[in-house]
């Protein structure tokens, strides 16, 4: 059961809030990215024969200053470091790739190992420093000799200047040869090996900027179709397009919408109908999205209405007015798969996160707090009480913390092994070996 799962965190400085978590093709590697522009890589360590009954531990394997704070003297605008999302590439050598983004550039970066190093230079000493020319009387071949494993980060590409507004994601796209950008108002198709241009393929932004009445919130491509993406919108709709039909993809071919509830209308609704996350399974049949109170799930052949909608904190109903006032409200929770599909994980506040079966419609609540980060301690359900009396193990909608909020999480792509972002601690929960 992913019920029971043991537990470790990872810790870092208060100052860094991981602000993106993300598994790389097989799961061997663990990104996160944080508010002071770091990329932080955790690797699966092979389990060992001494002890077989661990399995492999996720530890750091690089970690590197991705984004620098800069300055846009033109619109006197800050431009945090921030990184906002991390895209694995499909790995095709030795080395990895990965893009990583903030508000304004993405940057693609090699990760390689070097575990050699040539000796017996004939212009300088093994110190480095420089020989005299005149007193070299013989020509050395130069050697590779082992040394300490060293894991090198290096920006391979920069794109840069594409986007006005504030970049919220990225995708890199099946062919392996594209990715998306998104920001509030348009998406760019880039190639990754051309840097000084992309494809402006969507442009919702008006003539006149008093119009505006929706922005772009994530978009993503389809896991197989390399023609095909989608795009969620503050309106809480989805757009699919096919870059088949036309260079410009402002006319969508599908549009997903549920009609809203009449009876439940309020003026908080049209804030919380907003899409934070949008994902594609991984057969792309489907799709998943995220709004504040609930995670949708939408067949890719049924535009009228999702096919399965999960609760995540419909206790937080009546508290809007209190969350409008703190700004919570506007807290963009992002949404994932396991990697077969037949579960969902999406995070809440109080360090809660909720976990779908989709088979079994069974849902379960739990907590990454230190308390039940004992190495191999089990998680205990936690369930919140919604009035009335109060049973001992039930905690009250009144006592939540809204100020600790699971935001980015991430599932592994073959285990059930998983990965939760609290704050500035990452917890990575892995099932209960019996």
């Amino acid at each position: 059961e992913s019920v029971k799962m043991t537990v470790r965190p990872a810790k870092r400085e208060a100052a860094d809030i991981i602000s993106t978590v993300e598994f790389n093709y097989s799961g061997e590697l663990l990104a996160t990215g944080d508010k002071g522009g770091r990329v932080v890589i955790f690797q699966h360590e092979q389990e060992s024969k001494n002890r077989p009954h661990l399995r492999g531990e996720y530890n750091v394997y690089s970690t590197f200053q991705s984004h620098e704070p800069e300055f846009d003297y033109l619109k006197s605008l800050e431009i945090e470091e921030k990184i906002n999302k991390i895209r694995w590439l499909p790995q095709q050598n030795a080395a990895h790739f990965l893009l990583s983004t903030n508000d304004k550039t993405i940057k693609l970066w090699k990760i390689s190992e070097r575990d050699k190093r040539a000796e017996g230079y004939n212009l300088k000493d093994e110190d480095g420093r420089l020989r005299d020319p005149f007193r070299i009387t013989s020509l050395r071949v130069p050697v590779l000799m082992p040394m300490g494993l060293m894991v090198e980060a290096s920006p391979r590409r920069i794109f840069a200047n594409a986007h006005t507004y504030h970049i919220n994601s990225i995708s890199v796209n099946s062919d392996h040869e594209t990715y998306l950008s998104a920001d509030d108002l348009r998406i760019n198709l880039w190639h990754l090996e051309i840097t000084d241009r992309s494809f402006n393929i969507v442009d919702i932004k008006p003539a006149n900027m008093e119009e505006l009445t929706e922005v772009i919130t994530a978009a993503e491509c389809h896991p197989h179709q390399c023609n095909v993406f989608v795009y969620s919108s503050s309106k809480g709709t989805i757009r699919l397009c096919d870059m088949r039909a036309a260079a410009l993809c402002d006319r969508h071919s599908k549009f997903f919408e549920e009609p809203e509830d009449p009876s439940s209308r309020s003026f908080f609704s049209e804030i919380i109908s907003s899409i934070s996350d949008v994902k594609f399974s991984h057969s792309g049949r489907y799709m998943m999205t995220r709004d504040y109170l609930s995670v949708k799930v939408w067949d890719l052949n049924m535009e009228n209405r999702p096919v399965e909608t999960y609760q995540v904190h419909e206790y937080l109903r009546s508290k809007l007015c209190s969350l409008y006032e703190n700004d919570c409200i506007f807290d963009k929770f992002e949404c994932c798969w396991n990697g077969s599909d037949s579960a969902i994980m999406t995070g809440s506040y109080n360090n809660f996160f909720r976990m779908f079966d989709r088979n079994t419609r069974r849902d379960i609540t739990l907590e990454a707090s230190r308390e039940s980060s004992k190495p191999r301690a089990t998680l205990k359900p936690r369930k919140v009480s919604t009035g009335g009396k109060r049973k001992k193990d039930e905690i009250s909608v009144d006592s939540l913390d809204f100020n600790k909020k699971i935001l980015h999480t991430a599932w592994h792509p073959k285990d059930n092994v998983i990965a939760v972002a609290a704050t500035n601690n990452l917890y990575i929960f892995q099932d209960k070996i019996n």
